[in-house]
């Protein structure tokens, strides 16, 4: 599989063609951002880990049913995979009230939802990433009614497994975010990553996050909380 020119650069990955039109590498980087941006800095390893837990959790999730962008690991950086081009909507489920769900709504962090809350905001920095609902993702043609609930469907079936593979690993998955691509042949799969960035998780037994968070409210240990759930998702695939 041969490398090519780069076509893209995000806050946290590069990617880049192949010389398979439908494969493309992902690059992950350390470098950190938070806020949309305002705030940036360096996580020591971050990208070796993200890379590794997303490949790790990903091929879990593809056992179970739900279909993906990964092809194989290439390297502790990169990984190849299937060529997308990515849904502009973010999908956040939220088990617990964290982070901006708190301060909008005024609800203390920490509360347990009945059921989990699945959000939707528009994937536009310039933007600010704002909140939407499904008449506004139809209206601006973001993705198709069928479409839609095909993500719907996969996220919450997401939650339930992750939910369920953290808790045996000690680990509560408060909410986390998800990317959907499209195929070539307009298939809707799961795309981008699954890793401390984009997912809250906390230590059961403590409540000490263990996630991103540590380096968005300046509470320091962050590269050993990255660290931390890594080598609990490791034990447990060695068990």
């Amino acid at each position: 599989m041969q490398k090519l020119k780069q076509i893209y650069e995000g806050k946290a990955k590069k990617v880049y063609g192949t010389d398979d039109p439908e494969l493309y590498i992902v690059d992950y980087k350390d470098d950190a951002t938070a806020f949309n941006g305002l705030k940036k800095g360096t996580i020591a390893g971050k990208g070796v880990i993200n890379n590794r837990m997303s490949n790790l959790l990903m091929q879990m999730l593809e056992k179970n049913g739900i279909p993906t962008h990964f092809v194989r690991e290439l390297s502790e950086r990169e990984t190849l995979v299937k060529k997308v081009s990515i849904v502009p909507l973010e999908v956040i489920v939220r088990n617990i009230a964290a982070g901006s769900f708190s301060k909008r709504y005024g609800v203390a962090e920490g509360l347990v939802f009945d059921e989990p809350v699945l959000e939707f905001s528009y994937k536009n920095d310039a933007l600010g990433d704002p909140l939407l609902n499904t008449s506004h993702a139809l209206a601006l043609k973001l993705a198709t009614p069928a479409e839609i609930e095909t993500i719907k469907g996969y996220a919450l079936k997401i939650d339930r497994i992750l939910q369920r593979f953290w808790a045996e690993c000690g680990v509560t998955l408060a909410d986390f975010k998800l990317e959907f691509g499209r195929t070539s042949d307009g298939r809707i799969i799961l795309a981008d990553e699954i890793s401390p960035d984009t997912c809250r998780l906390w230590d059961s037994a403590t409540g000490e996050k263990l996630d991103k968070d540590r380096f968005r409210r300046d509470l320091g240990g962050v590269e050993g909380a990255y660290a931390e759930v890594m080598q609990r998702l490791l034990a447990h695939d060695a068990d």
